[in-house]
């Protein structure tokens, strides 16, 4: 079984499936275009690495999604039943389109896209890092500074195995909580965007506000959130 599959290779995707090769993990990449527009991407990763189909992708033990919100229903959730699945995504009204359920805070994008995907385990991570840093701010375990990535996510098994992956290709972890709480690393947050160690990512998190909504949930309480205990 290919080790990760890759639905979308553009600044992002590309950049990880890059980053994942380089550690040494079998690749498949794939976009919306067709697996021949991908010879270019495919060769520079070398070793096993090859593209595929969107389906092919969704085959792999762990699937990164990085694709323009607004086509995260075009991602067929059959196939992605049961996978752990990275999604990347960020909500921009100027490209997506206005999403109502966005604008007023009745569910973060992340949610939204796991009530599409229903069986998947999703974790939220590396929406919030330029990709042109993807490369060059990875680092071993250890590294003094060390850039760290937070993510969400509901399935307790899927965050342990995205914090594996994600310490392999260079980065500390930060656990957001669960996915109601992606909010804290979405555009515009204190912390998007930015170079940040484990306990600057965590004040960026906890300095995090959300626009109250009258047709949105209850705001979230403080973070970090109570202690999980599966």
């Amino acid at each position: 079984m290919t080790d990760i599959g890759f639905i979308g290779a553009g600044n992002i995707g590309g950049g990880l499936a890059r980053l994942a090769a380089a550690r040494g993990y079998d690749v498949l990449v794939s976009n919306s275009r067709g697996p021949e527009t991908l010879g270019e991407l495919v060769a520079e990763l070398g070793g096993t690495a090859r593209a595929g189909t969107t389906l092919e992708a969704a085959a792999a033990r762990i699937v990164v999604v990085s694709i323009p919100l607004k086509d995260y229903q075009t991602v067929p959730a059959e196939a992605l039943a049961g996978k752990t699945v990275i999604e990347t995504n960020n909500y921009y009204p100027q490209r997506d389109g206005r999403i109502a359920e966005l604008d007023n805070n009745s569910v973060t994008s992340s949610e939204l896209q796991a009530a599409h995907w229903r069986t998947t385990k999703v974790v939220k991570a590396f929406n919030a890092i330029p990709a042109d840093q993807i490369s060059t701010d990875a680092s071993p375990a250890g590294t003094a500074n060390r850039r760290a990535i937070a993510i969400a996510a509901d399935d307790a098994a899927a965050r342990a195995e995205a914090t594996e992956l994600i310490d392999r290709l260079g980065f500390d972890v930060v656990d957001v909580g669960a996915l109601a709480e992606s909010w804290r690393i979405e555009p515009e947050t204190p912390g998007y965007g930015k170079r940040e160690t484990v306990s600057q990512v965590e004040t960026s998190i906890a300095s995090a506000q959300r626009a109250s909504d009258p047709g949105g949930r209850v705001p979230s309480l403080p973070w970090p959130p109570p202690i999980r205990t599966a």
